[in-house]
């Protein structure tokens, strides 16, 4: 068994009998990369009342372990000392491929409660708090789509990332005979994924050579973004078997689309039991409360941008005719505007969420659509924009999202809802990663520039 929901006395009974001397715990930096090692059993035995140090520098670097210039929360001037992480028991589950190696998630905070204020995982948990004080329980499901290339990660530093080998050629959406070609890899994500707790409710191509797409099963909102986190790095460890790395980014090629990163989500009633979303009578199901949250989503998202698309690399995938919005639009089952409205039963009336990439940190995109909806709801918004029917890229007078990541942080920082949503602490600190990311592309000298100016100018 993978997973297992069990009491504390159960957990140590177990773990005791399964004679391991390792766990794995890890936590989630603010790019959305899981950190974290190995512990002796006698330790994590030791951490499940009192938490663990862990260096705080996970939240004060970037992705390539580089340490920000500018951030007030950790940095040479705090001499990054450890911050307290404790093991969350309820993820508890087994790695298939590392020989049922237990695996714990945590984050930050103290023993009354406190969570740090630039943990993603913590920042989550407030959001859903604020939903159940409001009455509600949030269900989300995360579809992702990775590029799959026959490298390994020395190979792709041997080749400058360049030239590389795709899984499979050509542009081949839903097909079977592409997937049964990897077929070898394809069924172990599907099996082993099951087996660790991240079960998926489907995986086929997309258009793009070697693409795949993930759909994981929908989950409270806390365990979707648990299992998208488990799935982006479990696919690369899987990966690792059969020669074959993913990639998760939101646009590799200039001449392919992206990687998309879509968020399902439903409100329920406090108990699960109920949708908040569906009315019967409405022409497309939608409550008043599905409505409001529309309506918060609509208004908030501009601001709060790089919660979804965080990379500099994120808005090279919104671009007009790549499968990815670059307006705030909503529409009835229509896939070209930023917000998907799938009419269904009480059971499956949502909202797809399509601005994020693969990119996103699950934590964090889950985290501002849920804060935005809710807000919608909180301010009792009224959904004023009609539905898109047809292009939504021909749409003139919908509220535009930001081009580049500069100019979207600029907007999260400046904005008094973000902080209203997020807090101050957070928004401060995610804003001046997402600077440096911003500084650190303008450094570098592009292919691109040298194929332009090398030899002409």
């Amino acid at each position: 068994m993978a997973t297992h929901k069990l009491t504390r006395e159960q957990l140590i009974t177990e773990i005791k009998k399964s004679g391991t001397q390792k766990i794995k715990v890890a936590i989630t930096d603010i790019d959305g990369i899981m950190r974290g090692k190995y512990i002796h059993v006698d330790k994590f035995l030791s951490a499940l009342d009192g938490g663990f140090g862990f260096c705080n520098v996970v939240f004060g670097w970037d992705s390539a372990d580089v340490c920000y210039d500018h951030v007030k929360f950790t940095g040479w001037h705090t001499g990054y000392p450890d911050s307290e992480a404790r093991i969350d028991e309820g993820t508890y589950r087994t790695i298939p491929w590392d020989d049922h190696t237990p695996l714990f998630l945590g984050d930050f905070g103290d023993a009354d409660g406190q969570g740090l204020a630039v943990c993603p995982r913590q920042l989550l948990k407030r959001v859903i708090k604020k939903g159940r004080d409001m009455g509600f329980s949030a269900m989300c499901g995360i579809e992702l789509e990775f590029f799959n290339f026959q490298e390994t990660p020395q190979s792709l530093n041997d080749k400058g990332f360049r030239n590389l080998q795709s899984l499979t050629p050509g542009m081949f959406g839903y097909s079977l005979l592409r997937s049964s070609y990897g077929q070898p890899y394809f069924k172990t994500l599907m099996d082993e994924m099951s087996e660790f707790g991240v079960p998926l409710e489907g995986l086929h191509t997309e258009t793009g050579p070697g693409v795949y797409e993930a759909g994981i099963y929908v989950a409270d909102a806390l365990e979707a973004a648990d299992r998208g986190v488990l799935f982006k790095t479990a696919a690369k460890e899987i990966g690792y078997r059969f020669g074959v790395i993913p990639t998760f980014m939101a646009r590799w090629n200039t001449e392919l689309p992206g990687s998309s990163g879509h968020i399902h989500q439903s409100l329920w009633n406090a108990d699960g039991t109920a949708s908040a979303f569906y009315d019967a009578n409405d022409p497309h199901n939608m409550s008043e409360v599905f409505r409001q949250y529309m309506a918060g989503l609509i208004h908030c998202l501009p601001q709060i941008l790089p919660m979804l698309a965080p990379n500099v690399n994120s808005y090279k995938r919104l671009v007009e005719g790549f499968w990815a919005p670059t307006t705030v639009t909503w529409g009835v089952d229509n896939r070209t505007a930023s917000l998907r409205v799938i009419r269904g039963s009480q059971k499956s009336t949502r909202v797809e969420g399509r601005i994020g990439g693969a990119d996103i940190n699950p934590y964090l995109a889950v985290a501002a659509y849920l804060a935005a909806g809710l807000y919608g709801i909180e301010n009792k918004l009224e959904l004023k924009a009609d539905p898109v029917s047809g292009n939504a890229y021909e749409v003139t007078d919908a509220p535009r999202l930001a081009n580049n990541l500069r100019d979207s942080a600029q907007l999260m920082q400046d904005s008094a809802i973000a902080k209203e949503l997020f807090g101050d602490e957070f928004v401060e600190h995610f804003t001046t990663t997402r600077f440096w990311e911003w500084k650190q592309a303008g450094q570098v000298v592009t292919d691109w520039e040298l194929k332009r100016y090398f030899e002409i100018i």
